[in-house]
């Protein structure tokens, strides 16, 4: 990857805020309102208040990033938060639950230098949108800052630099806060110049691939353009604007796990088990294997269990019955004919073959509206059951793998982007540990 620095990371002082779980906060973009109340009804010095700003009532929506921003520059001029005294980067883990097990992700935040997406090794793997850059750029205009990290994964096969960091800090005291979700996070500032030379070197030839924040990314290098533009084209090398405030994880951390993102979809038409063989047999194999919402968590077990990106679970609502669709010898014919301009790898993964050829070709619902997407099985057996929040009428349900780390890594590599929510790096990072300031004090 490009150059990495150490920062003077903005955090907040914990003798004017108290509890450090009181004012982080989950990334914007995964706040619903609910959500944004609680965190809102925590503290006045909330996170959130920054990264998902409420409008006054009767103002201009737009007022918001100003007030953000106001918002934020009182905070640094009351004490609320301070810069670091040294340049530091940052070691962060993330302790969290997941079917019975308890893992311990690792990694670190450092500021990397911006490339731009096809311009150096650093890799994006889904497609960006231009409303969320405008409303990040915004912000950031507003603030002068990254307030969050983007998340990056690089190849480090023994974890060499993150085993430098985990010695540094094994008899140091962490910073420590709970999330909503009860995910443990914990957080050591690294200010030693020599371990921090080491980390850097052993990082600085390996490529990068973002996991997380392709938004927050892309905004980074229009707002270093913006800046550069205003000036004459020209910004300082050493401007903080030409880097990015970056979490760090080895591909190979052995906390790293991708978790899935199941679909119920609604607003198309009501078809049974039979016509759902009917429209996919010459393509796929299909079997009734349960009936029922509740039989989705035994679906699932057996998709695991056959651990092929070519496995979906499908629920007709119609009949209440489950089909395992599996792929056969005329499933890759198939896809080359709607995707043949995709790279192999891209074309075997499930996102792909189960929206470009399943739902958009064989059952003929391109177009359909956007589906409830959900991680949890049981939040499918809720959605059909008509528990969740907000909940629809729901025809079809699919259960499909996550693309893996190494299909991250592949596909990035062919300069092609996965199609939407075909990873879900679970736990989220929090906003609000550190922020990067993007002024020259």
């Amino acid at each position: 990857m490009p150059k990495i620095q150490a920062l003077r990371g903005l955090r907040y002082n914990l003798a004017q805020v108290g509890s450090l779980s009181n004012v982080v906060a989950p990334p914007y973009d995964v706040v619903d309102t609910e959500l944004q109340k609680h965190l809102y009804s925590l503290s006045p010095f909330n996170f959130i208040r920054l990264e998902l700003t409420k409008p006054e009532p009767g103002t201009d929506p737009e007022s918001i990033y100003d007030k953000a921003g106001n918002q934020f520059r009182d905070w640094i001029r009351q004490g609320v938060m301070t810069r670091e005294p040294d340049p530091a980067i940052y070691v962060y883990h993330q302790i969290f639950d997941y079917a019975g097990r308890t893992y311990t992700r690792r990694g670190f935040m450092a500021r990397v230098r911006l490339v731009r997406f096809g311009e150096g090794n650093i890799y994006p793997h889904e497609q960006t949108h231009a409303k969320a850059k405008d409303d990040r750029l915004k912000l950031t205009r507003s603030c002068q800052a990254n307030m969050s990290q983007i998340f990056g994964l690089y190849p480090d096969a023994e974890n060499e630099a993150q085993l430098i960091l985990e010695q540094y800090c094994a008899a140091r005291p962490a910073l420590e806060c709970t999330d909503h979700l009860g995910v443990q996070h914990r957080l050591w500032p690294v200010t030693d110049t020599g371990v921090i030379s080491r980390v850097a070197s052993l990082v600085e030839n390996k490529s990068m691939f973002v996991a997380d924040g392709h938004h927050r990314y892309e905004t980074a290098c229009n707002y270093r353009d913006e800046l550069a533009a205003a000036n004459g084209g020209y910004l300082p090398e050493d401007h903080p604007a030409q880097y990015v405030l970056s979490m760090l994880m080895s591909m190979d951390d052995p906390g790293l796990i991708v978790l899935p993102t199941h679909r119920l979809l609604h607003g198309i038409p009501a078809i049974d088990s039979d016509e759902l063989k009917e429209k996919l047999g010459s393509v796929f194999d299909c079997e009734i294997v349960g009936e029922g919402p509740e039989a989705a968590p035994a679906v699932w077990k057996h998709i695991e269990e056959l651990n092929d990106q070519g496995a979906f679970g499908l629920y007709t609502a119609k009949d209440r019955k489950w089909t395992l669709v599996t792929n056969n010898q005329s499933t890759p014919d198939a896809m080359q004919k709607v995707s043949g301009h995709q790279s192999n790898d891209w074309q075997s993964l499930g996102v792909a073959m189960l929206h470009g050829l399943i739902i958009d070709k064989l059952l003929g619902l391109a177009g359909h509206p956007k589906p409830t997407y959900v991680h949890l099985v049981q939040e499918v057996v809720d959605g059909l059951n008509g528990k969740l929040e907000g909940a629809l009428d729901y025809p079809l349900a699919a259960l499909v793998m996550p693309a893996s780390v190494d299909d991250v890594r592949r596909i990035s590599l062919h300069n092609e982007r996965m199609p939407a929510k075909s990873t879900y790096f679970y736990p989220k990072l929090l906003s609000g540990l550190v922020v990067h300031p993007l002024d020259k004090n």
